[in-house]
């Protein structure tokens, strides 16, 4: 009929059918062999298969015996025992290993030395998935799946085993890491050092009954314990370095030790409503005080020298520094934007643009890291330290000394204890060391009110009115720790009157 030849032709011009030149025994063969007619089984093999319509067809052409249900082999097998033991004979003379899927389904598949390199290697998933479904458009069943996969257990037995590739990686990696920890391992167990002696290496050996408040501050990067101890010696050398002429007003002509306390305390009125750090009313005024002790300055240019002083200190301390119109501002429209910015290049250019002031600020803080970190210590310390901004007679001693007189009177005050060899080791200085500053702190303090902006900051709650609380204290307690010498009155208290 034209329609089937249209199929077999159909199935002729299919490439990629893997199926369709083999020598498997398919049901038309079957029923020519049972005929007796063997070379026309032969002819039947080298067809391709055919579709339902075309095999009914040739079946019943071949053989006048009813056939079995398409796509049940069992039947095949059962109806033809005798017939397909003679088609095996010759099959199983040329043929070295078979498997016993392709002996009951009557099949035979040539070894060869393509076919054993083929499934070694793996075919493409598109032609066998493509096999596949012409196999069951044409009516094999399961069968001839478990023949494909018998024979292809087989020839996998015939060829010498090799351990697959990732299981060779995996060996060869874990053999390397091996061998890395054999030449790593005797190098580590040098590296290695005690923990005691390493501790003494990061923050020296300690005098006896002192404790190493640092160690707890390894595990936190932004502390540099590592470091610290460096870092305080290299501010400890800075401090020689900045420190100020103590008697700087010697040479200028026009200028009194009283002219700088009232800048100074109006500076802390304009840092106060600038809220500003402490950091930066340090700062200014030791840039006042540098540049005052190279360089002449007049009476009407001394404010300008205070604020931009302030000007150059909130820029290199603050985060955002106020701009320069509004210290124009605050000084009254006193002195131009140009002015205070040329003023700002004077200074700097005089002091060769060196700002590496070691703030006290950051020896208040190291102390109070050994007082546990009280918030009313350290209150009162910042109050005590900012003594040393408005009295001239601080100027000759170093900020971290100024620090710990600050600490050690604000823990007498506030009844915290002695002052013990560890709050003395991360100060720095001893009682006896102390007592020259602590002395001058306590005689400001008993002495009669001399700057009200000063005073009005620390009187506030924010600061738990520090100025009110030390100076009751001065007044109770101020024999016992000054002598005649300082009782009586002096130059400085004659400028402040």
């Amino acid at each position: 009929m034209p329609p089937a030849r249209s199929l077999r032709t159909r199935g002729t011009m299919n490439e990629n059918d893997e199926n369709g030149p083999s020598t498997r025994l398919t049901r038309a063969k079957a029923a020519a062999l049972s005929a007796g007619d063997v070379p026309a089984a032969n002819a039947a093999a080298k067809k391709p298969l055919q579709t339902k319509k075309s095999t009914t067809t040739t079946a019943a052409v071949g053989t006048q015996r009813r056939r079995a249900a398409l796509g049940d082999v069992s039947n095949v097998t059962k109806g033809e025992n005798a017939d397909t033991k003679e088609a095996k004979k010759p099959a199983a003379t040329k043929v070295g290993l078979t498997s016993k899927a392709t002996m009951r389904s009557g099949g035979v598949q040539k070894l060869s030395q393509t076919n054993s390199s083929r499934t070694a290697l793996g075919q493409k998933d598109t032609n066998t998935k493509k096999s596949q479904q012409d196999a069951k458009g044409s009516g094999l069943g399961s069968g001839q799946m478990k023949r494909s996969a018998s024979q292809k257990s087989i020839e996998k037995a015939l060829q010498p085993e090799e351990p697959p590739r990732k299981k060779q990686d995996v060996e060869k990696k874990t053999q390397e890491k091996k061998a890395a920890a054999t030449t790593i391992a005797p190098v580590e167990e040098e590296a290695e050092v005690p923990v005691e002696g390493s501790i003494d290496s990061l923050f020296g050996k300690l005098p006896p009954g002192v404790e190493n408040l640092d160690i707890e501050d390894l595990d936190d990067p932004l502390m540099a314990a590592e470091y610290v101890v460096e870092i305080f010696d290299y501010l400890a050398d800075l401090e020689l370095e900045t420190l100020p002429n103590p008697h700087y007003i010697d040479h200028q002509p026009d200028l009194e030790w009283k002219m700088r306390g009232i800048l100074v305390d109006w500076l802390i009125e304009v840092h106060t409503r600038f809220r500003l750090l402490p950091e930066t009313l340090f700062l200014a005024v030791n840039i006042i005080d540098r540049f005052l002790s190279a360089e002449v300055v007049a009476l009407d240019r001394l404010q300008l020298v205070g604020v931009a002083a302030m000007f150059i200190a909130s820029k290199y301390e603050e985060v955002l520094s106020p701009h320069v119109a509004n210290f124009s501002h605050v000084a009254d429209e006193t002195f131009t934007d140009k002015e205070i910015l040329d003023a700002e290049r004077h200074i700097l250019a005089t002091l060769e643009y060196n700002m590496s002031f070691p703030n006290p600020m950051n020896f208040l803080r190291r102390i109070s890291k050994a007082d546990n970190y009280d918030i009313q210590t350290r209150t009162l310390g910042k109050y005590l330290m900012e003594i040393s901004l408005l009295d001239h007679r601080f100027m000759c001693y170093r900020q971290s000394h100024v620090a710990a007189a600050a600490m050690y009177l604000a823990r007498l005050i506030l009844e915290r204890g002695p002052w013990d060899p560890t709050l003395a080791h991360y100060a720095g200085y001893d009682e006896e060391q102390i007592e020259p500053v602590f002395r001058l702190m306590v005689d400001y303090l008993h002495r009669p009110v001399c700057h009200e902006a000063f005073f009005k900051k620390y009187a506030s709650k924010k600061f738990l009115k520090a100025s009110i609380l030390t100076r009751q204290w001065a007044k109770k307690y101020h024999s016992l720790y000054l002598d005649s010498s300082l009782s009586q009155p002096s130059k400085y208290t004659k400028d402040h009157e």
